[in-house]
């Protein structure tokens, strides 16, 4: 009769290890076909490079801290982020550079996603935590950072951080952690979907003039831009960073920055369809990691409702292009995944 308790307990462990293999192999097929596509051109795969390392140095910190300081290190993570975000643009490089700091999802792309990842770290560590009084306090500073997304203008931060505060409080009415996490793969495909009619002038005449209200004309025309030199080369793309050089567009700028102000079109023209596949490989991954984590359901959920968050930001700017941001979304998806030492 105690005989199966072995097995029993093995096959989640065995889960996890094939999630873990799967996950290298995304990451290095990331970041071999960026320097497939590099080879033989005028390229520079080095910030492909850079954001896939950022991703998997960040998931293994959160796996490791995530087992040893279940609530701690989402705590940390939670103060870290508030506290970058709450720092003067100086502290945060490049976040107020290129041509779109002024526009409605510009450099704001960026600090929404620092103030997602902040709300969604303080409200997993709540939902770690087995003390009243730690998880108040906690919820506390993940509603104080919302409010501080609303007090320093920033609509889109305080939009999608609010999303991710309500998601989580919703959370533990999720019986079914499956369910949960499909209605996000829906929302990620709707904003993909709605980003990729915008660009191909696909949607209705009052909805297209309200989308370039928001996001600019000059962002939408990067897109179009970025999807012609992805119909030219559908296969290898035109070679990561080549995109400024390439786009009539981005050459029109006051301050050119080479950016398509979006992860999906940027990827999609300079590494081709096989790029924009292995990009949704890695949410996909990241999101059958949480679905098989052995973490509380309200904690998986949070950091899904997060990471999707910032996915719908990187469809519209130009949010994974800083560092802090990869990690940022590393660590917490770590976190989230980390199998728990006894005590």
């Amino acid at each position: 009769m105690v005989s199966p308790a072995p097995a029993q307990s093995a096959a989640p462990e065995r889960k996890g290890n094939a999630c873990d293999i799967t996950g290298v192999l995304v990451l290095g097929s990331c970041a071999g076909w960026a320097l497939f596509t590099a080879a033989g051109r005028d390229a520079r795969p080095e910030g492909v490079l850079l954001a896939v390392l950022a991703v998997a140095a960040g998931y293994a910190c959160g796996r490791i801290s995530g087992a040893l300081l279940p609530v701690g290190a989402p705590s940390v993570a939670a103060l870290g982020g508030a506290a970058l975000v709450l720092a003067s643009p100086q502290m945060i490089p490049g976040l107020t550079d290129g041509p779109m700091g002024s526009a409605p999802i510009g450099r704001t792309g960026a600090t929404a996603a620092l103030f997602v990842l902040t709300v969604g770290a303080a409200c997993c560590a709540a939902w770690s935590s087995e003390s009243p009084p730690v998880r108040l306090a906690l919820r506390l500073l993940a509603l104080c950072t919302v409010g501080a997304a609303l007090v320093l203008g920033s609509a889109t931060a305080f939009v999608t951080a609010l999303a991710v505060l309500l998601s989580s409080l919703a959370a533990d009415l999720m019986r079914q952690r499956l369910l949960g996490l499909a209605g996000l793969v829906l929302v990620t495909l709707t904003v993909t979907g709605g980003s990729w009619a915008a660009a191909e002038n696909r949607l209705p005449a009052g909805l297209t003039a309200s989308m370039e209200g928001q996001l600019t004309e000059h962002r939408t025309g990067l897109w179009k831009d970025a999807l012609t030199l992805a119909r030219e080369r559908p296969l290898k793309g035109s070679g990561p960073d080549t995109f400024g050089g390439l786009s009539p567009t981005a050459q029109r700028a006051a301050e050119p920055d080479g950016k398509a102000h979006s992860a999906l079109f940027q990827v999609t023209a300079e590494q081709g369809l096989p790029g924009t596949g292995l990009l949704a490989a890695a949410f996909g991954w990241l999101l059958f990691a949480l679905w098989i984590s052995p973490r509380a359901t309200p904690v998986v959920l949070t950091a899904a409702a997060a990471l999707t968050a910032l996915a719908a930001l990187a469809t519209v700017s130009n949010a994974l292009s800083f560092t802090g941001v990869t990690t940022g979304a590393g660590l917490l998806a770590g976190i989230a995944t980390a199998r728990r030492l006894p005590d």
